[in-house]
C-alpha cells in the first residue's frame, strides 16, 4: 500500500508539528487544546489511494475550520468521523452531534466547522476527495453535523468496513488499497444518497415532493440544461430517487421534460397573432437545441410535423 503509514507525536513542545500534521493530513484547520491545558496527543496516517485514514489519539482537541482557513483551497474533500474509544462532537451548517463508538457522522471540508475531541478519545477520520465522491455538494450539506447510527441501512454496511481498515491484518499492496479506497467512497455516496432520501420521504412527503419537482420542471422548461440530474441536485436527492418519484407517474422524467416542452411549443404555434415567429424560434424559445430534434418530438406526440400543425390550425382543420 502506497505510503502506508506516516506518525505524527506531541508533547508540549511539539504542539505546532501536531497542528501542522492535521491542517496537512485533513484540511487547514485551527488546532487547539480544550481547556487550559497543553495540546497533546498523536495522530497516524494511513493511505488507501487517494482515501487518507486519520487516527486521532489526542488530549482534549478543537479543530475549527473558519473563513480566514476557507481562503486556502485544500479542503476540497468530504471527512466521515467514526469514534472506535471516547467521543467527538462536531458542529456544522447549524446542526451538532454528539458521537460515541457505534456512530458516524459526515463533515463537509469546503465549509466551515468545529470538531472537537474528548480526553482518551481514538476517533478515525476518513478523507475522501469531493471529486472522486461525485455528489452535489447541496446534498452534502443537508446531511451533514448529524449522527448516523451505524445500525441501520448503509451504513451498517460501512461501519464495519472503516474499522477494519484501521486494523490491517497484513499490508495491503498498492492495487489493493486503492480499490479498498474506492470501495469505501462509492458507500460514502451511497451514505449521502440514502440520508437525502430519507429526509425526503420524512419531510416534505413523496407527494409534496413531487408536485414541487413538477413545478420546477415548469418553470425552467425554457432552459436547454433542463435535466434529471440538475433536478435532484436542486431538490437535494439523487438521481435514482427522482426516477423513482415518477415511477407511479407512467412516464420517465426526460420524457415529461419534452412532452411538456412540446405542448408549450404547439400552444404558441396556434396562436394566429404569433404566426410571424419562425417554427425554430418557437422550439429554441422553449429548451430545444435542435429543430430536427424538435420536429421529431413534435411528430412523435401530435402526428403531425410543426408546419404542418401550424398550417391546418390557421385552416380550423386540427381542434
Amino acid at each position: 500500500m502506497r505510503a502506508a503509514s506516516e506518525t505524527a507525536a506531541s508533547s508540549d513542545d511539539r504542539a505546532t508539528l501536531l497542528r501542522d500534521t492535521l491542517s496537512g493530513w485533513l484540511a487547514p484547520v485551527v488546532v487547539s487544546a480544550r481547556g487550559d491545558g497543553p495540546l497533546s496527543g498523536s495522530a497516524h496516517l494511513r493511505r488507501f489511494g487517494y482515501l487518507r485514514l486519520i487516527t486521532q489519539e489526542a488530549g482534549p482537541l478543537r479543530l475549527t475550520r473558519n473563513a480566514r482557513m476557507l481562503a486556502r483551497r485544500s479542503g476540497d474533500a468530504v471527512a466521515l468521523v467514526l469514534p472506535r474509544a471516547g467521543t467527538a462532537r462536531l458542529t456544522q451548517d447549524g446542526r451538532a452531534a454528539s458521537l460515541a463508538p457505534g456512530e458516524l457522522a459526515l463533515l463537509d471540508l469546503r465549509a466551515a466547522f468545529t470538531y472537537e475531541q474528548a480526553e482518551g478519545a481514538r476517533v478515525l477520520i476518513y478523507r475522501v476527495p469531493a471529486h472522486a465522491l461525485n455528489v452535489p455538494q447541496t446534498a452534502v450539506r443537508s446531511v451533514t453535523g448529524r449522527a448516523v447510527p451505524a445500525a441501520e441501512g448503509v451504513a451498517a454496511l460501512l461501519a464495519p468496513l472503516l474499522l477494519s481498515l484501521d486494523e490491517p491484518a497484513a499490508p495491503i499492496p498498492d492495487a489493493a488499497g486503492d480499490g479498498l479506497g474506492g470501495v469505501v467512497t462509492e458507500f460514502v455516496a451511497a451514505l449521502v444518497h440514502e440520508l437525502t432520501e430519507n429526509d425526503a420521504s420524512r419531510g416534505a412527503g413523496r407527494d409534496e415532493l413531487l408536485r414541487a419537482v413538477r413545478a420546477y420542471i415548469e418553470r425552467n422548461l425554457h432552459d436547454p440544461g433542463l435535466a434529471p440530474e440538475r433536478i435532484a441536485a436542486e431538490h437535494r436527492i439523487s438521481v435514482r430517487y427522482l426516477h423513482r418519484l415518477f415511477e407511479a407517474e407512467g412516464v420517465t422524467v426526460s420524457r415529461l421534460i419534452q412532452q411538456s416542452r412540446v405542448e408549450r411549443c404547439a400552444r404558441e404555434l396556434e396562436r394566429r397573432e404569433r404566426v410571424g415567429r419562425s417554427i425554430a424560434a418557437v422550439a429554441l424559445r422553449w429548451g430545444f437545441r435542435s429543430p430536427a430534434h424538435f420536429s421529431r418530438a413534435f411528430k412523435a406526440v401530435y402526428g403531425h410535423s410543426p408546419r404542418q400543425w401550424r398550417a391546418r390550425q390557421s385552416e380550423g382543420d386540427i381542434p
